[in-house]
């Protein structure tokens, strides 16, 4: 039998405790086996977000709704999901996406990706930049300086 994990269970691998961002997660990928796809359920407190407002420039995201009614924020603004939607977020400015819960009971929501390395995640409203290696690891999370001419500081 394949290895099998419900997403209406309750085995967490994380919890966030930073208010305004309390969550559970489980990496469900990587219980189950997954090697080109990753995916990872969420379950957010009332009043909570998930991760501030960002976008990945190697790798898709696909949100599918298992419980509740989260709020998606994207360039176009900001849309209540119910139970069942899915909403890709291409890589880019274009897939730039928060989640967060303005309802009074607890969502889930299913994240899929594909794993591509290495990753670069732009974070608009604070600025930073994050980049991650080949490996995942992280090599530098900054807010970026002022643009350099190639050749500079190579001589």
């Amino acid at each position: 039998m394949p290895r099998v994990f419900n997403v209406h269970g309750d085995e967490w691998d994380r919890s966030e405790e930073r208010p305004g961002w309390r969550s559970r997660g489980a990496w469900v990928g990587q219980r189950i086996g997954g090697e080109l796809i990753g995916a990872s359920l969420y379950e957010l407190d009332p009043g909570e977000r998930l991760f501030p407002y960002h976008t990945h420039h190697a790798n898709e995201e696909w949100l599918v709704v298992v419980a509740g009614r989260p709020t998606v924020r994207t360039p176009e603004g900001e849309d209540e999901l119910r139970e069942g939607d899915v909403v890709a977020f291409r890589r880019g400015d274009e897939g730039l996406h928060q989640v967060r819960n303005g309802t009074d009971e607890p969502v889930r929501v299913l994240m899929l990706s594909t794993l591509l390395a290495p990753e670069v995640v732009a974070y608009p409203d604070s600025g930073k930049l994050g980049v991650r290696d080949a490996k995942g690891d992280r090599i530098l999370l900054a807010r970026p300086g002022p643009t350099l001419d190639y050749w500079q500081g190579e001589d």
